[in-house]
């Protein structure tokens, strides 16, 4: 899974988009090699990204362009009020209305692609705008919830983003921590006001919400983790100034009291929460679902025809998991049962303690290793940026995605980091982390990211969105891709944790659907989840309790991977003997994330210079 923060300029601001700085910047009409040869574009996706850069501080910092004339962002984060959404929200239909005076019938083929996939985005996101209430593009319905909101992401954001190098950075960073107090004043104030229209997360949401927020107030300020970042960082500088007791008295007088007003209304709208997980409960809920799926799957395709595909992929996943299961000497029981008995066995599953996570987290570095030795057999292109598998501070753990994704810095100064959640190794027996290495490092999220960070073929405007189904599309078909460099020869069991991962995956278009389309109750969707993959029941319960406060980002995974299977075999019927893997990995990832219907147009083009000889 992508960190979704790293994409967006802000929540509010919806489009899926990073701007790069002054350094990456074009003058007007002035072509960089591969980009746009249509003056007109090239001046708008100039003028857009640099205006997305210049509104995001945060955005600033994650790609390492805080410097220079944009120094000053380092030391602000963005205020969510209601104004600061509105000034997004015009910014993106002033752009629109831009792109839309571009002639797009006089465009070459590689600018209609630039053009289509800036259209797709948003459009899609604009769509949502009718919606009184969400993150405006992005489906976290909820404001604050157990996986979203400030009080979750900014200590990690400052952690791991904000860096420290020099007393201006110090200085930057109490900053921010000031900011942060207003930060959760203004995200309670817009909370409130979704409260108020009726738009408040079920039970159990708002209680593991309350409970995470309970855990961070009970520690002293002394103790915070936004305290202990400062002084660590300033030491290993060796940065003088009292910067514990400025942090601490910030942490004291300015956020803990703004996060317990946060915690206070969540309290409060507890009685009036009802039980039920559907969004379709919520005013113009049904089409806030329809506008999710479209936006995260960038398709035509309903909740109907997703549950659909699920179910069926579900019962195929499930004979071949069989097949296999049998073939290893386990057939005794559905294949749910058969994976639950693998999971409860110790000699599949890591101790959890904090020395065995210190040795989960090698070996994952191990099989990177390994892998990395095979993609010269799959890709001519590979990334410079390297990667690196930490453990998620275990201070938000409990309210984080299993695994996630940060991509490196332009700027080269950080690598991209692969996180694993450690709440419970439980969660992850050994023969299923080589497939989750594989989606989240090589060849799925950080070769496709840092490939198009890296690629002098397209603006980096373009190299810079990130569309789930594309993206999580090409995680899953990077698992796939492992098998089939053979990863797993030498490994049947972590072949069966590759193909409950594909089934994992069939069961949340069922899931997802069924939750927000089909009535289903969220224990009927945990249950299904248990039943279909064997997974352990605290898992299944986190990943149920995510897809109802994201309604229809997992179906971008199977979604997909479908799409990205359904393309390479359409390319390899059409061109036979010229069929060439490396060339098409290379030609999909060359331009950056790609609605999935303008990505059939780049293959249906390398289709067509394949035959006549000029690719």
């Amino acid at each position: 899974m992508i960190d979704r923060r790293y994409f967006l300029t802000s929540a509010s601001a919806g489009a899926a988009l990073l701007a790069a700085g002054p350094a990456f910047a074009r003058s007007p009409g002035r072509q960089a090699a591969g980009g746009p040869s249509n003056p007109a574009l090239a001046a708008f996706m100039d003028r857009y990204f640099e205006a997305q850069i210049d509104a995001s501080p945060e955005t600033a910092t994650s790609l390492g362009l805080d410097t220079g004339a944009r120094a000053a962002l380092k030391s602000h984060l963005t205020i969510p009020t209601r104004a600061r959404e509105e000034e997004n929200r015009e910014r993106n239909r002033m752009a629109r209305a831009d792109l839309g005076k571009l002639d797009r019938a006089s465009m070459g083929t590689q600018d209609g692609i630039y053009y289509d996939t800036l259209e797709a985005n948003l459009d899609a996101v604009i769509r949502t705008y009718a919606i009184p209430y969400g993150q405006g593009g992005w489906p976290e319905v909820y404001r604050v919830s157990q996986g979203g909101g400030a009080y979750l992401t900014t200590g990690d954001f400052l952690d791991n983003q904000h860096t420290i190098k020099n007393g201006a950075d110090a200085e930057a960073y109490v900053s921010r921590i000031n900011d942060f107090a207003d930060v959760l004043a203004a995200e309670t104030d817009r909370m409130l006001e979704d409260f108020g229209i009726g738009v408040i997360p079920p039970d159990f949401v708002l209680q593991k919400t309350i409970g995470l927020q309970a855990g961070m107030l009970s520690t002293q300020a002394a103790a915070s983790p936004l305290v202990g970042s400062i002084v660590r960082r300033t030491n290993e500088q060796s940065i003088a100034g009292d910067w514990r007791a400025r942090v601490e008295r910030l942490v004291a007088d300015r956020v803990y009291p703004a996060l317990q007003r946060q915690s206070d209304a969540l309290k409060a709208a507890l009685p009036k929460a009802g039980h039920d997980a559907s969004v379709a409960r919520l005013p113009q809920g049904e089409q806030y679902y329809a506008n999710s799926l479209s936006y995260i799957t960038t398709t035509r395709m309903t909740a109907d025809e997703i549950h659909r595909v699920g179910l069926a992929q579900v019962a195929e996943l499930t004979a071949l998991s069989d097949a296999l299961l049998k073939k290893l000497g386990y057939a005794k029981g559905t294949v749910g049962e058969r994976m639950a008995a693998l999971n409860a066995d110790p000699a599949n599953v890591y101790p959890n303690t904090d020395a065995a996570k210190v040795e989960l987290v090698a070996h994952l570095n191990t099989q990177m290793a390994a892998m990395q030795k095979l993609l010269p057999k799959a890709f001519g292109r590979l990334p410079r940026a390297g990667v690196e598998i930490k453990r998620v501070p275990p201070e938000i753990q409990e309210g984080a995605s299993q695994g996630y994704y940060n991509p490196p810095s332009l700027d080269g100064t950080r690598p991209g980091i692969y996180w694993i959640n450690l709440t419970d190794t439980a969660n992850w027996p050994k023969y299923g982390l080589p497939t989750l290495t594989y989606h989240e490092a090589s060849p799925g999220h950080h070769l496709q990211i840092a490939l198009q960070q890296e690629s002098a073929a397209a603006p980096k405007v373009m190299n810079l969105f990130f569309f789930s189904s594309y993206g999580e599309g090409w995680g899953l078909y990077a698992e796939q891709l492992a098998d089939e460099l053979g990863a797993y020869d030498d490994d049947p069991l972590g072949r069966v944790g590759f193909y409950q991962s594909l089934l994992f995956r069939a069961v949340r278009l069922v899931v997802d659907t069924g939750l927000h389309a089909k009535g289903w109750s969220r224990e009927r969707a945990i249950r299904y989840l248990i039943d279909n993959t064997g997974r352990a029941e605290g898992g299944a319960t986190s990943e149920v309790e995510r897809y109802c406060s994201w309604p229809g980002q997992a179906c971008a995974y199977k979604v997909g991977h479908n799409e990205w299977l359904r393309l390479r075999a359409k390319a390899r019927s059409a061109l036979g003997t010229r069929f060439d893997m490396r060339s098409f990995h290379d030609t999909a990832l060359a331009g950056g994330g790609m609605p999935l219907t303008v990505l059939e147009r780049v293959i249906d083009n390398w289709i067509a210079a394949r035959r006549s000889g000029a690719a």
